[in-house]
């Protein structure tokens, strides 16, 4: 499809933390799911039958862990291949004919002890044609943490994926890993032209670092960004509304197509015009910032100047979430040379 439409849906967020069993947590995400697929339902309904693309907020099924162990979250909130959500999930895709994104914690096999957040896609057959695991977290085990075993299981090229799809090239991009302008550009790299940016932010009527990184990440990459928030995360002691609105879709311009304000919203849809953006970047010009990039200038002092370790958690079988804490501070330390 050239032309199409797409949907930040902004969704309350119903966190699991107060559920005591896996069983109990299993049943609030169903529901949550059911709800979804009503909200999905009206909103192409209202919105057309062109709509293809719909990005879920991050913790649209679990919220996140607060008080929990790795363990105990693992255990109590985290996904497993073919399990119910995930065959709930891909349902919901099939239902309503369309690409399905979110982000959510799960478990893989390989790592079995551990769990990734990670952002998906979902085609409208059900199937799951991407899983990105997020790369930077404060207390959360991430690819790095376990880099070596990761790399020999998975290699490098799944590190970032970008699948090419009937809507276009997508890419995910995970929460505050909008801040990072290395992880927009290596999925640049691989020909990505539709971020698609789960989230759980601050929402303000200032201008936000996020909110500024979405425009950023767009005209730097001249690519399309599809950003949904949450409308709030229920049963969690930080109040309700701490994370509301602001999503939106960005054009490969920067310019905002659409935004929501707060609350539970549909608002941020609008048309994805694939010919406009390959038109774009295939244009000879002092705006074409892709095809004027020269990565070998930069690629000497990535290599050399080393900060966050890798394998933090592989070194350490004792790992708990204030060793997260620790392994930051001991960063600021080589960073600022104290």
């Amino acid at each position: 499809m050239d032309r199409y439409k797409a949907l930040a849906l902004q969704d309350t967020c119903h966190a699991v933390n107060q559920k005591e069993t896996k069983t109990a947590a299993e049943e609030l995400m169903l529901s949550s799911l059911q709800e979804l697929s009503r909200k999905i339902g009206a909103s192409k309904k209202f919105i057309g039958p062109d709509l293809k693309l719909v990005v879920l907020p991050e913790y649209f099924l679990t919220g996140f862990p607060m008080q929990e162990s790795l363990p105990q979250w693992r255990d109590k909130a985290c996904l497993q291949d073919g399990d119910n959500i995930n065959q709930a999930l891909s349902q919901l895709a099939i239902d309503h004919d369309i690409f399905l994104s979110g982000n959510a914690y799960e478990i893989d096999s390989h790592f079995s002890d551990l769990y990734f957040q990670s952002s998906f896609v979902i085609n409208p057959n059900g199937e799951k044609v991407l899983n990105y695991r997020r790369l930077n977290s404060m207390f959360a085990p991430t690819p790095h943490d376990v880099w070596d075993k990761y790399l020999e299981i998975y290699g490098y090229e799944a590190v970032f994926p970008v699948v090419d799809t009937d809507i276009g090239k997508l890419a995910c991009i995970a929460s505050e890993e909008i801040l990072y302008p290395e992880i927009a550009r290596c999925l640049a790299m691989r020909g990505a032209e539709i971020f698609l940016h789960s989230s759980s932010e601050v929402g303000s009527p200032q201008s936000t670092p996020k909110n500024i990184c979405k425009q950023s990440r767009a005209i730097e990459n001249m690519a399309y960004l599809v950003s949904a928030n949450s409308a709030g995360i229920s049963d969690i002691d930080i109040p309700f509304a701490s994370t509301d609105g602001n999503s939106k879709i960005v054009n490969y311009e920067g310019l905002i197509l659409s935004e929501a304000s707060t609350g539970e919203s549909m608002v941020a849809n609008s048309t994805i015009d694939l010919i406009a953006l390959r038109y774009f970047r295939n244009r000879v010009s002092m705006g074409n910032l892709l095809a004027r990039q020269r990565f070998e200038l930069y690629a000497k002092s990535y290599m050399e100047h080393k900060f966050y370790p890798p394998n933090s958690i592989s070194e350490n079988p004792n790992f708990n979430k204030k060793d997260f804490v620790s392994v930051q501070a001991k960063v600021i330390q080589k960073l600022y040379g104290e």
